[in-house]
Protein backbone atom coordinates (compact mmCIF):
# COMPACT_ATOMS: atom_id res chain seq x y z
CA UNK A 1 0.00 0.00 0.00
CA UNK A 2 1.34 3.43 -0.98
CA UNK A 3 0.90 6.26 1.51
CA UNK A 4 0.40 9.74 0.09
CA UNK A 5 1.49 12.67 2.20
CA UNK A 6 0.08 16.10 1.46
CA UNK A 7 1.69 19.23 2.77
CA UNK A 8 -0.20 22.47 2.96
CA UNK A 9 1.43 25.39 1.22
CA UNK A 10 1.38 28.79 2.89
CA UNK A 11 -0.14 31.16 0.33
CA UNK A 12 -0.15 34.19 2.60
CA UNK A 13 -3.01 35.94 4.35
CA UNK A 14 -5.65 38.54 3.59
CA UNK A 15 -6.00 41.15 6.33
CA UNK A 16 -9.09 43.29 6.76
CA UNK A 17 -8.03 46.84 7.58
CA UNK A 18 -11.43 48.14 8.71
CA UNK A 19 -10.12 49.01 12.19
CA UNK A 20 -7.48 51.38 10.81
CA UNK A 21 -9.86 53.01 8.33
CA UNK A 22 -12.67 53.83 10.74
CA UNK A 23 -10.22 54.93 13.43
CA UNK A 24 -8.65 57.38 10.96
CA UNK A 25 -12.11 58.66 9.98
CA UNK A 26 -13.34 58.90 13.57
CA UNK A 27 -16.29 56.55 13.07
CA UNK A 28 -17.37 54.08 15.76
CA UNK A 29 -18.34 50.49 15.03
CA UNK A 30 -21.84 51.26 16.24
CA UNK A 31 -22.23 54.19 13.86
CA UNK A 32 -20.74 52.18 10.99
CA UNK A 33 -23.17 49.32 11.58
CA UNK A 34 -26.04 51.80 11.26
CA UNK A 35 -24.54 53.42 8.16
CA UNK A 36 -24.10 50.10 6.33
CA UNK A 37 -27.35 48.57 7.66
CA UNK A 38 -25.63 45.55 9.24
CA UNK A 39 -25.57 44.08 12.69
CA UNK A 40 -22.95 45.32 15.12
CA UNK A 41 -21.72 41.73 15.54
CA UNK A 42 -20.95 41.39 11.81
CA UNK A 43 -19.18 44.77 11.68
CA UNK A 44 -17.24 43.79 14.80
CA UNK A 45 -16.03 40.54 13.17
CA UNK A 46 -14.70 42.49 10.18
CA UNK A 47 -13.23 45.13 12.53
CA UNK A 48 -11.34 42.46 14.49
CA UNK A 49 -10.25 40.62 11.34
CA UNK A 50 -12.13 37.49 12.47
CA UNK A 51 -13.85 36.72 9.17
CA UNK A 52 -12.92 33.53 7.32
CA UNK A 53 -15.07 34.15 4.24
CA UNK A 54 -15.45 37.65 2.89
CA UNK A 55 -18.86 38.72 1.59
CA UNK A 56 -18.44 41.01 -1.42
CA UNK A 57 -21.70 42.82 -0.63
CA UNK A 58 -20.35 43.70 2.81
CA UNK A 59 -17.08 44.98 1.33
CA UNK A 60 -19.08 47.03 -1.22
CA UNK A 61 -21.09 48.64 1.57
CA UNK A 62 -17.92 49.51 3.50
CA UNK A 63 -16.32 51.02 0.39
CA UNK A 64 -19.41 53.09 -0.40
CA UNK A 65 -19.97 54.43 3.12
CA UNK A 66 -16.27 54.99 3.90
CA UNK A 67 -15.52 56.38 0.43
CA UNK A 68 -12.55 54.07 -0.05
CA UNK A 69 -11.38 51.33 -2.40
CA UNK A 70 -11.27 47.57 -1.90
CA UNK A 71 -7.47 47.82 -1.82
CA UNK A 72 -7.69 50.01 1.25
CA UNK A 73 -9.88 47.51 3.11
CA UNK A 74 -8.28 44.23 2.03
CA UNK A 75 -4.54 43.75 2.25
CA UNK A 76 -2.58 40.71 1.04
CA UNK A 77 0.36 39.64 3.20
CA UNK A 78 2.92 37.45 1.44
CA UNK A 79 4.14 34.49 3.53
Amino acid sequence: MIETVYTLKNYGKINIRLKEIITDKGISRSKLSTMVAMSYDLVNRYYNNKVTRVDLDVISRFCYVLNCSVNEILEYKNP
